[in-house]
């Protein structure tokens, strides 16, 4: 699964101008969060169609990347978090970045993921084995 990445000047409208860039191109966006860094700022994007995000955002002249991230299915209870996370700490797989967040009423808890040289790592197996589902990228457009 692909989550976009878009470093974002820091100034009034750079979010307006993305986000109006993505809603003409047919671009539904699922999750976003923004990190500060100073002058800029990272906004990260869950989409349902990265590809085409990432053509319409690069024609517009930004900097941005996709990155492989992998979503989690966690059902909302207490500890659940603890539970992925111990699982994936005991294989020695490191989460460079992470965000998440919980879906009403169904209460489906979504954890994206990014993880260190994920391509070459057992994060799916380890994820897997500890009880919880990976979403794909349909999966979890879908939710």
């Amino acid at each position: 699964m692909k989550q976009l990445h878009v470093f974002v000047e820091n100034r009034p409208g750079r979010l307006e101008v993305i986000t109006e860039n993505l809603q003409k191109a047919g671009i539904d966006i699922k999750a976003f969060a923004i990190q500060d860094r100073t002058d800029y700022g990272l906004m990260k994007l869950i989409v349902d169609k990265p590809q085409d995000a990432y053509l319409s955002l690069a024609d517009l002249g930004c900097a941005c990347a996709l990155k492989d991230v992998l979503a989690v299915s966690v059902p909302d209870k207490p500890g659940n978090l603890n539970i992925l996370l111990s699982a994936l700490s005991k294989s020695k797989i490191n989460i460079i970045d992470a965000h998440g967040f919980v879906l009403q009423p169904s209460k489906t808890g979504v954890c994206i993921l990014e993880i260190e040289n994920y391509a070459q790592s057992n994060a799916d197996e380890v994820v897997r084995a500890a009880g919880f589902e990976i979403l794909e990228g349909n999966q979890l457009y879908n939710l």
